[in-house]
């Protein structure tokens, strides 16, 4: 909910979804975003030091 809060405040457009079952079987949440703000998603999470499990393309590649 932080990472979310600080990418809308940096004017992304992001959204909190489930944790597609694909990604994880454990009831968690996700956040996403357009793909084309993928570098700058990466840089303010890492700014901010705000750990990811995973970003994952959308056809569910993992990066």
């Amino acid at each position: 909910m932080r990472a979310e809060k600080l990418l809308t405040k940096a004017d992304h457009t992001v959204k909190l979804i489930p944790t597609p079952r694909q990604f994880s079987s454990d009831c968690g949440i996700a956040l996403r975003f357009d793909w084309s703000q993928y570098e700058q998603v990466k840089l303010v999470l890492a700014e901010a030091r705000i750990e990811t499990d995973a970003i994952h393309l959308p056809d569910t590649k993992r990066v």
